[in-house]
């Protein structure tokens, strides 16, 4: 595993990190992978530790001054990234060793561009789980894909691609499903591998009802960079239909055309123009990425 980076975002972890790091710090000794740590503006005792930790075990650790997101964390540690593969993590215990080692083999022999870690026993029903699988029907309604898992934190990407993508993920919640929408839009070989996890280790859960609202708009916004006349046309449509329906009994009683109808055309014939305009910067953006 000497081509693979461990990047593991931390924030706020001081419970976590005592119980979790040994197992990592090992598995990087006996794999010969790197592990960095990006301390993204902890307000705990998280950079202590991480200071001691380093002062006695060969990883990297980087400090944000300020907390910049979680996909801001991870940012960081993709562009500290030297090797062929890198692989994220979270600093919250749940992720296993063995799940790595796991998935770096399944990465190699797929020659995958992706391999996301999908979670087998996360069964039970509960507001978070209901509010990802409407993350999940959302993103396959707007961009068709076979992933069951988008914002597992665990998974595994080529490098050179993920350097790359990054530049149009945000630097919120929302990166974990974005960065894997985007290796899909582009065509990437995305694959998923059944992982398990253990519950967190210590302190608190940073997700909540904002994280999932983020993530909703910036799938949108996602869709609307790669695919924009995916949300244009049916908008177009919609206004298209609904002028028709409401235009045509009125012409057919003979009271003219309808001030709703035409009104709805024009809705309609603009919100095409601008679905066409958004796909050429469509086009110019993702050349711009490309090279």
């Amino acid at each position: 595993m000497k081509k693979l980076t461990i990047i593991m975002p931390v924030y706020n972890e001081e419970e976590s990190l005592p119980l979790i790091m040994n197992n990592w710090l090992e598995l990087c000794a006996a794999s010969h992978c790197r592990l960095v740590v990006v301390n993204d503006g902890s307000t705990d005792g998280s950079r202590r530790i991480l200071d001691n930790l380093q002062s006695q075990h060969d990883f990297t650790v980087i400090h944000h001054k300020v907390n910049k997101g979680y996909g801001g964390a991870i940012k960081t540690g993709f562009r500290a990234v030297k090797t062929e593969y890198l692989v994220t993590i979270d600093g919250d215990g749940q992720h296993l060793p063995a799940s790595v080692i796991h998935m770096y083999q399944k990465m190699i022999e797929e020659d995958c561009d992706l391999l996301i870690g999908a979670r087998e026993n996360e069964t039970k029903f509960t507001a978070r789980g209901l509010g990802k699988w409407i993350i999940r029907s959302i993103s396959k309604l707007l961009l068709p894909n076979k992933i069951r898992d988008l914002n597992s934190g665990l998974k595994m990407y080529r490098a050179e691609l993920a350097q790359r993508y990054i530049k149009v993920c945000p630097d919120s919640m929302a990166f974990s499903d974005i960065i894997a929408l985007t290796f899909i839009a582009e065509k990437c070989k995305v694959m998923e591998t059944p992982i398990q996890i253990s519950p967190r280790a210590g302190g608190k859960s940073k997700i909540n009802l904002g994280s999932a609202v983020d993530t909703v708009i910036e799938i949108i916004n996602i869709v609307v960079f790669f695919n924009p006349l995916r949300v244009f046309l049916p908008l177009s449509a919609f206004f298209l239909v609904a002028g028709l329906g409401w235009g045509i009994p009125i012409v057919l009683k003979g009271r003219g055309v309808s001030t709703g109808s035409l009104l709805a055309f024009t809705i309609s014939g603009i919100i095409l123009l601008l679905g066409l305009i958004a796909e050429q910067l469509s086009q110019i953006r993702r050349i711009l990425i490309e090279e």
